[in-house]
């Protein structure tokens, strides 16, 4: 809403929420699905309005303008560019910036998804069902593989992966309460116990090493998360992190980072990405169009620091032959 000098008049709740001319989320999993709508419905509830949900993946984020004056955010980061007045930002990622404008909702210790239904909660949008899909969200994003629905919850994620973000949503007409036990996860369920087994043995056998315990891995079948999950637990695995690449929808390729210690935010951020400290993501560069070139770039990046360290070292190994030569 504008005034009649064209500048534009919050309608706010007494907690700071202001009516979102949009809102953004990530489209490439199942948290930022359930939070968008999540978020959609609470301001329809809040202000009585049908406001748009745009979806991005990492690549096209990145690029985006922010030319509205408000806005919700989930499951996309945090950044500058959205640390404006009236925006709300819901993140669970390792803060790379701390918001002075917006106001942040931020745990690392919840998902996306699980923080926008509290959120929820507050203004009275709860329900079993809503209880249930949240939870799995929350297991499948945050990979917590001691909990008892952990392998459904993953099939509940893989719908997004194999299905896609909008196919779903016209699926079920935005109601993602239709999500549970829909038939479609048997055929989850199928090719998790068919694929999985046979993309792993693919994946074991083709590895090229990034740099001195990284691993770039090959996933062409099966769920590429828990197939990589399970190669990390491999004791005889001499690797620490392992990084998979996708094209995204404007032909950028995006690096996943997995680790089992921590060390994947790291790597992330050596390749200007970020995340969690056991799963991150990074967007490789725009001239980057081939995965043999995405393996070049990656090993030239990862090892700069090795050669600085290795080099002076191997310098004076190669001159003991010479030492030995003039002692004789």
């Amino acid at each position: 809403m504008t005034n009649a000098a064209g500048l534009y008049l919050f309608t706010s709740m007494p907690d700071g929420l202001v009516k979102p001319e949009v809102i953004l989320t990530h489209e490439s999993d199942l948290d930022g699905l359930v939070a968008g709508v999540l978020l959609k419905r609470l301001a329809n509830h809040l202000f009585k309005e049908d406001v748009p949900l745009i979806a991005y993946h990492t690549g096209e984020w990145l690029s985006r303008k922010f030319s509205e004056a408000t806005g919700w955010v989930a499951d996309l980061g945090v950044n500058p560019k959205m640390d404006k007045p009236g925006w709300l930002i819901i993140d669970h990622h390792t803060l790379e910036y701390n918001p002075k404008h917006a106001v942040l909702i931020h745990s690392s210790q919840k998902s996306a998804s699980l923080l926008a239904y509290e959120l929820c909660n507050k203004y009275g949008i709860q329900s079993q069902k809503l209880d249930r899909l949240v939870h799995l969200s929350n297991v499948a994003d945050l990979f917590l593989e001691d909990d008892p629905d952990f392998v459904t919850a993953c099939d509940y994620a893989a719908l997004v992966k194999t299905y896609r973000f909008w196919n779903l949503i016209l699926l079920i007409d935005w109601e993602i309460e239709k999500l549970l036990d829909h038939p479609l996860l048997e055929v989850i369920a199928t090719k998790r116990r068919i694929e999985d087994p046979i993309g792993k043995a693919w994946a074991l056998e083709n590895m090229v090493e990034l740099a001195p315990g990284i691993a770039y891995v090959d996933t062409v079948i099966g769920n590429t998360n828990v197939i990589v999950n399970e190669l990390l637990s491999t004791e005889s695995l001499p690797y620490q992190v392992l990084i998979t690449i996708t094209r995204q929808g404007d032909g950028s390729l995006s690096a996943s980072i997995r680790s089992k210690n921590g060390e994947a935010i790291n790597i992330a951020r050596k390749l200007n990405g970020g995340g969690h400290p056991n799963a991150s993501g990074a967007q490789l560069p725009k001239h980057i169009k081939t995965i043999q070139e995405a393996i070049a770039f990656m090993q030239r990046i990862l090892n700069a620091n090795t050669e600085r360290v290795i080099n002076p070292l191997n310098a004076a190994l190669s001159s003991l032959p010479k030492l030995k030569t003039a002692q004789e």
